[in-house]
């Protein structure tokens, strides 16, 4: 059996079930121009995946193998490669929208073997009695955990297996039916070297096992270090599902509180359930016509940090610089974005896709269509978090603001929190506020009532309680 072993989201050689395929295999990797032609050259994602096949190919030496890089488009790519006689690809699972219908393409092409991996669950898995996907979390969530066994857990062992004899050296450029031999290094393919972080998933692990026991409540907090820092990480397939979830298992053994993590876990699963049985979410509405308002001078002060609201500043500041953004912060940013400064969520999706190092279009996608209130939610359009008493409550000696808003470091705390000072006071170096939070909410409400067909305006929807 000679098998091409498609390299995607699964950039390990542990725990990997494309090496438990035994038999002659090519392993590759194929940095897609139709994924990269749209992205900026100093994209921090395609350093930080150029680094992990790197490693990834250094890995597979040691044992034998080595992995064939390709810059092209892949069914250009396997149209080549069909003609060398082989009989099957492997590669595991890609649900979103792009590479259901790539995969669907390069199926035509050679016979196509998919290998569950990237998720717990396969997306057809945890469904209602009547086949029908969930909607709601918590029901989801009740199921996913009376489906789960250890069977979802199991380790996947490499098997013999032979390279097939081809040159693995530099980067395999196919254009156009030319193939072009190039250097082995990111500016190959269009791109710059930046300093990703690199720090190895079993690192976090031992540092997660640190704080798992305060993981419910510290990881809200962004000054603290209390998340899993996994997310990347999962999203590249530089440690699998399956290895963070035995890790839980040990650690629940040792009497540690594990099911807050499993759960965020199982969100991951939900969310992207929902995007591979509703497709058209990654560009419309659920539910609720909420089409947001134009306005380019709101989104650039939000894209630049210059909203005058610390909190959401200090995580675009955050995102801008290392792309990464905490969770708690993304929240209050993407309902200030969407509520607030009523952009479209889709604009705000886009400008996170483009910065986000852990961007999952699953998540990222369904996550802005929560706080949009556009979502599978069935009544989400009255949350709206008010950034002022987040920041007071989960950051409330400013230490998140900052570290990342130093021309803030001055400033006391407390008055950081406070609206009526930061709309009334002139800081050095530091924006006014760019709305009004009363004015914004009433503009909000309004556009919502005329949305969803609603006489009553004075509706309380409880805005200041989150």
């Amino acid at each position: 059996m000679r098998r091409l072993l498609w390299f995607r989201r699964d950039l390990r050689v542990e725990d990997n079930p494309l090496l438990a395929l035994g038999g002659k295999v090519l392993p590759i990797f194929i940095f897609d121009t139709r994924i990269l032609r749209p992205l900026q050259p100093d994209d921090r994602r395609v350093s930080f995946i150029f680094s992990q096949v790197m490693r990834l190919k250094e890995e597979l030496r040691k044992r034998g193998l080595d992995l064939k890089i390709f810059f092209g488009d892949p069914l250009e790519i396997f149209a080549s490669l069909a003609k060398l006689g082989f009989d099957e690809v492997a590669a595991s699972g890609d649900y979103d929208t792009y590479a259901r219908e790539r995969d669907r393409q390069v199926s035509h092409l050679i016979s196509f073997r998919y290998l569950h991996d990237t998720y717990i669950f396969k997306p057809e898995e945890v469904v209602k009695p009547d086949g029908t996907p969930y909607l709601l979390f918590t029901p989801f969530y009740n199921r996913a955990k009376k489906l789960f066994t250890s069977e979802h857990m199991r380790e996947y062992t490499a098997a013999e297996q032979q390279l097939f004899t081809t040159s693995y050296e530099g980067i395999t450029q196919l254009q156009s039916a030319k193939v072009r031999l190039l250097p082995l290094q990111i500016t190959s393919i269009g791109f710059n070297a930046n300093s990703p972080d690199t720090t190895a998933p079993g690192e976090k692990l031992k540092h997660l096992a640190g704080h798992l026991n305060r993981y419910a409540h510290d990881r809200d907090y962004p000054a603290l270090e209390a998340t899993s820092a996994l997310s990347a990480d999962l999203r590249f397939g530089t440690i699998s599902i399956r290895a963070v979830l035995r890790f839980l298992a040990e650690q629940k053994k040792r009497g540690i509180e594990t099911e807050p993590l499993f759960r965020q876990l199982v969100f991951r699963d939900f969310y992207a359930s929902l995007l591979y049985h509703f497709p058209h979410l990654a560009t419309e509405n659920f539910r609720y016509p909420f089409k947001g308002v134009v306005d380019k001078a709101a989104y650039d002060a939000f894209t630049l940090a210059k909203t005058g609201v610390p909190i959401v500043d200090a995580g675009i500041r955050e995102l801008l610089e290392t792309g990464k953004m905490h969770n708690r912060v993304r929240m209050v940013c993407a309902s200030f974005f969407t509520k607030e400064l009523l952009l479209p969520w889709q604009w705000g999706e886009a400008f996170f896709a483009r910065h986000l190092l852990d961007y999952d279009a699953a998540s990222n996608i369904l996550s802005w269509q929560w706080s949009a209130g556009t979502g599978v939610d069935p009544q989400p359009y009255f949350r709206i978090f008010n950034p002022y008493l987040q920041a007071k409550k989960f950051d409330r000696e400013a230490r998140y603001i900052k570290h990342w808003l130093p021309e803030l470091a001055n400033v006391e705390a407390r008055l950081l929190h406070d609206e009526h000072f930061l709309q009334t006071n002139t800081l050095a170096d530091y924006p006014q506020p760019i709305v009004e939070r009363k004015k914004a909410l009433q503009r909000a409400k309004a556009y919502f009532a005329r949305a969803l067909g609603k006489d009553d305006e004075s509706t309380d929807y409880g805005y200041e309680r989150l």
